[in-house]
């Protein structure tokens, strides 16, 4: 390769270089620029229930620390609830002991509830016929002989009247009977009858009764949650009370970073950066043209101009080759051995 050619190329990618150089390090500032314009700015608030407070680095002024502080009056007031808190949480505690046996009331309840629920519906129908009967039975059996008696005495007792003959459709008639006797268990089958009925109504109503036991245990469990619960609603109370007075001290802070956010400008940074990067993209392509490599690149082609440039370099220079006799078509035996210089130019 002509020396020429070489010289120019070594100097065009010395100025590429440059350029990228140049182009890289206007990138770099723009992007400094934008991040500066972008970042975050709090400012300092004061109102009535405190200010906020902003920590920064001395010497870069980044952002280190954020706070607030309330007004004397608002510590004053938070001082106050919290004292009553730490009573009322006391009270809060002591309220599971006090409100125990209504525990105990549930499960007595429950255990009631279980024994009437023992018994089906038509057991104790059945239980309470037979208690009503049992009941009956020494009256009953006092009318009877009486009853009785008077039959004897009146010479009734063998009387028997009331039969009927045979039915319609084949079935036997009623047979004769003494009329003191038919009515008197007429008698106890309508009262029989009457106590069937109640028996069953007090086998639901057992029922009832026993489910009802365990809802009044379930309303005594109930009533011990909502009294512990409601033992703690005043220490809420005051906390929620401290806690709405920390609020108002902590607006200066959050009022701070809001107008921070809103000074920070990333259109305008964004804008920036893009602005200084187009323009180092648009100026590295004329920045790595170099007037010189064309020169020398140019000159390179002409027999001419080679000659001068091997003139300055021995010669032993062969542009075309190793053969010495073809040199420029002009019978000169001139050539340069580039290898020996190599190193001058950094290749």
């Amino acid at each position: 390769m002509p020396i020429g050619q070489v010289l120019g190329s070594y100097l065009q990618g010395e100025a590429n270089k440059d350029a990228a150089r140049t182009s890289a390090n206007a990138q770099l500032r723009a992007a400094k620029l934008a991040a500066e314009e972008a970042r975050f700015r709090p400012v300092g608030v004061t109102t009535r229930f405190g200010q906020s407070n902003f920590q920064f680095d001395p010497k870069k002024g980044y952002l280190t620390g954020a706070g607030y502080t309330v007004s004397p009056e608002l510590q004053a007031y938070q001082d106050r609830l919290m004292a009553l808190s730490g009573g009322a949480l006391t009270d809060a505690e002591a309220a599971r002991g006090q409100y125990q046996p209504l525990t105990g009331a549930a499960s007595s309840l429950f255990n009631l509830g279980q024994q009437y629920l023992a018994q089906s519906p038509d057991e104790v129908a059945a239980q309470y016929m037979q208690r009503q009967q049992d009941l009956l039975a020494p009256s009953r059996e006092r009318q009877y002989a009486q009853l009785q008696n008077q039959l004897f005495q009146t010479g009734r007792g063998g009387l028997a009247v009331g039969a009927t003959g045979e039915r319609p459709g084949g079935g036997a008639g009623l047979g004769a009977s003494n009329p003191e006797l038919e009515a008197y268990y007429n008698a106890i089958a309508q009262q029989d009858a009457a106590l069937s009925a109640q028996a069953q109504q007090a086998g639901q109503q057992q029922l009832a009764f026993g489910t009802g036991l365990f809802g009044q245990g379930s309303n005594l469990l109930g009533q011990y949650q909502q009294g512990q619960i409601g033992a703690l609603s005043p220490f809420t109370s005051y906390l929620g009370g401290a806690s709405n007075l920390e609020s108002l001290g902590q607006q200066p802070l959050e009022l701070g970073v809001n107008i921070g956010g809103r000074n920070a400008n990333t259109t305008g940074a964004q804008a920036l950066f893009q602005g200084g990067s187009n323009a180092a993209l648009t100026m590295q392509g004329p920045n790595s043209y170099s007037l010189f490599s064309d020169v020398l690149q140019g000159g390179a082609r002409s027999p001419y101009v080679q000659r001068g440039i091997e003139s300055l370099f021995g010669n032993s220079y062969n542009p075309y080759g190793t053969n010495a006799q073809t040199g420029y078509g002009m019978g000169g035996g001139r050539g340069y051995d580039f290898s020996s210089n190599a190193t001058e130019f950094g290749i």
